[in-house]
């Protein structure tokens, strides 16, 4: 989950954005954007989809890759 926190942040870092213009632009609170970023929170598939699209990457990549490595 940590490296999940640290590739959604440093993906909306790349872009120069905040938290609040990436969740504006996907329809998301802000405070769960930062919930996310911070592995508080896991999202929904729906918001999970929404953040791989913005971010050009793919589900698995983005939120799975940690789970992929314990196998």
């Amino acid at each position: 989950m940590r490296q999940v926190m640290t590739k959604l942040k440093k993906l909306r870092k790349d872009k120069g954005l905040s938290q609040r213009e990436v969740a504006e632009r996907l329809g998301m609170s802000p405070s769960m954007l930062a919930m996310m970023e911070g592995g508080y929170r896991r999202g929904s598939d729906e918001t999970k989809v929404k953040l791989a699209k913005f971010y050009n990457e793919s589900v698995d990549s983005l939120f799975f890759e940690d789970f992929y490595h314990l196998t």
